[in-house]
């Protein structure tokens, strides 16, 4: 029994960071990513994606306020809002253009109802303002826009994360996925690739005045070598060279991803 007890244990330890994360996840955030009236081109990408480990790992909550960054076409709309809708809050937060903000108008719209009680907010980067208040966020998240920010250049990146740190509450989360570039890189290819090293992300956090608080390999890709000749749109889902050697990188995947938890100080 004794030699069984010690297999098992060797076992779980031996486990991938992802499998553990998952065994994490609520009953609110599984219910919200089996959601029936998820589109069906999202779901295929849960695979790549990981919804329910991620949002376990960055410790979303039904009750909590919720506030995503450039939420796009409503990859996480569709999940956050829905399950934010009777206790807590989502507010999805764009740029400060007329188009950005009719786009995710849109995405509001379409949600209807099961989007109950969430609202749109903006952030000009540039000049690091937002129309979300100081200290009335527990979250904020971020899925693969660091790196949108780093190549705008102009303070960008630096006056974002300073705006996320205000808006969150003491003790708030930020949660950041990103294409992740290796250490040994040449740092150039940030302005150029999509991908980021975990160490410019981790600098713009606790310049920002965040503390890491852990990081997750859930969305990690080891196939991923990235070194493609369009960067990281070469990978799914812009497979940018078309049908170019299609099958190749449909095989590959969507980029290695950190996932990195960071905290506001009391």
């Amino acid at each position: 029994m004794n030699k069984m007890f010690a297999a098992l244990v060797v076992t779980a330890l031996a486990m991938p960071t992802a499998a553990v994360v998952a065994q994490k996840a609520s009953p609110a955030i599984a219910a919200a990513v089996a959601d029936a009236h998820r589109t069906p081109a999202n779901r295929a990408r849960d695979r790549y994606r990981h919804p329910a480990e991620t949002l376990a790992f960055f410790g979303i909550r039904p009750d909590q306020t919720v506030v995503e960054f450039q939420p796009s076409g409503g990859w996480y709309t569709e999940i956050l809002a829905p399950m934010l809708s009777a206790k807590g809050r989502y507010i999805g937060l764009t740029g400060t253009s007329q188009r950005a903000r009719d786009g995710f108008a849109a995405v509001l719209a379409k949600g209807g109802d099961r989007y109950r009680g969430a609202t749109a907010a903006t952030l000009d980067a540039g000049a690091g303002t937002s129309t979300v208040p100081d200290g009335s966020a527990d979250v904020v998240l971020t899925f693969r826009n660091v790196h949108n920010l780093i190549m705008a250049g102009g303070g960008n990146a630096e006056n974002a994360f300073k705006a996320f740190y205000r808006m969150l509450k003491p003790g708030g989360t930020l949660g950041v996925v990103d294409h992740r570039l290796p250490e040994n890189a040449d740092a150039a290819a940030e302005m150029k690739s999509g991908y980021l090293k975990r160490s410019t992300v981790v600098r713009l956090a606790e310049q920002a005045g965040f503390r890491l608080a852990g990081e997750s390999k859930v969305n990690a890709n080891a196939r991923d070598t990235h070194d493609w000749p369009e960067g990281v749109w070469t990978l799914p889902p812009s497979l940018r060279l078309g049908d170019k050697d299609r099958a190749k990188y449909l095989a590959i995947g969507e980029s290695d991803r950190m996932t990195l938890r960071f905290v506001k100080a009391r």
